[in-house]
């Protein structure tokens, strides 16, 4: 198998049948064999029976496997608990909402198949980047602290523009080993996958993006800081 797709998803139910479809949709115009692995991280809105309806095989052309848990873990645990259950030779994540077209994973894949690197990253911050629709000023604001802190406290090297894009690709062996060993359920999951790739000697590049901002996301780290700044601590004296 070419390349296993994983969507994190958490009350996404008017979302995650598009999301398929754009997948699938990039799998079938580049004549990869792949797997859609959708993840739905405890929502209470129907967003597996959504992703259910929209995984006709015989539409799609391409094998959707959902999976489904009660109780709300974290988007960490979602991604991890996805890919898993992957099995192609590269692997990526994006998040719900089309915010990234599909097609732009090509130009991550070529860095991996010329061996530039063995993850490649998109970034809505690099030179070359595009954003169509910005984030709010405070989002904005927040971020850049963000990387501030991850580069002074989490040595986080400060080349690395935006380690909280969700568009990530993987040689799929490294992708299932880092998260195999990945214990952070919650938003700073990216960091450990880093950190722990990092130290087993994995090359990560960066891709710029074309990005469109989902003013709907249920991304908001700023909202559970707490949490953040508890698994940051606990990444730090694990792998740091």
């Amino acid at each position: 198998m070419d390349l296993s797709i994983v969507i994190p998803a958490f009350e996404e139910s008017k979302k995650i049948g598009l999301d398929i479809e754009a997948a699938a949709e990039f799998l079938k115009g580049n004549h990869f064999v792949g797997e859609i692995i959708v993840v739905d991280d405890g929502s209470t809105d129907n967003t597996a029976e959504a992703a259910r309806s929209a995984a006709d095989v015989a539409t799609l052309g391409v094998p959707v496997n959902v999976i489904r848990y009660d109780q709300h873990r974290g988007k960490g645990y979602a991604v991890r608990t996805g890919v898993k259950r992957t099995s192609g030779e590269y692997v990526m994540f994006a998040d719900s909402g089309c915010c990234v077209s599909y097609q732009q994973a090509l130009r991550g894949m070529e860095l991996l198949k010329s061996g530039a690197c063995d993850i490649a990253h998109g970034s809505r911050k690099m030179q070359g980047a595009n954003i169509r629709k910005a984030q709010s000023w405070h989002r904005r604001i927040c971020s850049a602290l963000f990387r501030w802190f991850i580069i002074y406290s989490m040595k986080i090297p400060a080349e690395f523009t935006d380690t909280q894009c969700g568009f990530k690709i993987y040689r799929g062996e490294v992708a299932r080993s880092l998260y195999s060993q990945c214990f952070t359920d919650g938003f700073m999951f990216d960091v450990e996958i880093i950190m722990r790739a990092q130290k087993e000697g994995y090359k990560i590049k960066e891709f710029p993006l074309d990005w469109t901002c989902d003013r709907d996301s249920r991304v908001s780290p700023m909202r559970n800081l707490g949490r953040v700044l508890v698994e940051l601590i606990s990444i730090k004296r694990a792998v740091g």
